[in-house]
């Protein structure tokens, strides 16, 4: 498995989990959620790489670029991105390269979702 151009290190994850919001419960089941450690990871990968986020690749094991930006999204509407981000400004060693601007609301959007808030999803029946 490839690794991160920016991990964060267990020193570095002490300080920022506690700002993360608690994971849902899923009282349903269905998929399990992916580690806010391994999206934070993506968040950065994707921000310092200039990788679209759609095209985050799976073998650096931060699960796709729309579940990391769907948790980006999730973090600043519980508004606790920018207290994340001051603490990843202040102890990543490559904070100075990181495009901060990329995790704006606009400029996290996705090409294909610029004109919407979120993802469209339908229902696909059986074709006959």
């Amino acid at each position: 498995m490839a690794t991160s151009p920016v991990p964060i290190d267990d020193n570095l994850w002490e300080r920022v989990a506690p700002l993360l919001p608690l994971q849902p419960s899923r009282p349903r089941g269905g998929r399990p959620r992916l580690g806010d450690r391994s999206a934070l990871n993506g968040i950065l990968h994707v921000l310092k790489t200039g990788t679209p986020w759609e095209c985050l690749p799976q073998g650096l094991g931060f699960g796709s670029g729309m579940t990391c930006w769907r948790r980006l999204r999730e973090w600043r509407h519980a508004k606790v991105w920018p207290a994340v981000q001051q603490v990843l400004r202040e102890h990543l060693d490559c904070a100075d390269q990181i495009d901060w601007q990329r995790a704006d609301y606009t400029g996290a959007l996705p090409p294909a979702l610029e004109d919407s808030a979120a993802p469209q999803h339908t229902r696909r029946g059986r074709r006959p």
